[in-house]
């Protein structure tokens, strides 16, 4: 089961700069000088270098585990979601604007669900999901 927690190796170098990158998507990588603002600043890089994917139709790479000195960086539901939508588009290779016409919603429409900075009810993602014939199930622990 894939949990959505991606590993990220923080570095300090010798200015005090704390380096954040993530093997998984090497495209998300940042820095901060403030200690207590890693874990934001983590989650931030990581949602902005997934919306690349989102963007380019890509299926976005699934977290691997950790590896000594990793911290691991947790997303949000709604951004979960988003993603579970992206990946089923692309291996269904089904794109934004077939997805818009099964749902019979306007192109634009897709585009605003498909966006990891815009919130989206998570009943619209389950109906994306679900005209593509799965079914999003939450669970509790």
């Amino acid at each position: 089961m894939q949990y959505y927690q991606y590993p990220s190796k923080v570095t300090e170098n010798t200015e005090g700069v704390f380096i954040i990158s993530f093997r998984d998507i090497p495209e998300a990588f940042t820095q901060t000088r403030d200690k207590n603002k890693i874990y934001a600043e983590a989650l931030y890089c990581l949602i902005d270098a997934l919306s690349i994917y989102l963007d380019t139709g890509e299926k976005i790479p699934e977290a691997s585990a950790p590896r000594k000195g990793e911290i691991l960086i947790s997303l949000p539901p709604s951004v979960i979601a988003k993603i579970m939508l992206l990946n089923t588009m692309a291996e269904t290779k089904v794109r934004p604007v077939d997805l818009a016409k099964k749902m019979n919603v306007k192109p634009q429409e897709v585009t605003r669900i498909l966006n990891v900075k815009q919130s989206t009810k998570i009943d619209t993602i389950s109906e994306a999901l679900k005209v593509l014939g799965k079914k999003l199930t939450l669970y509790l622990a």
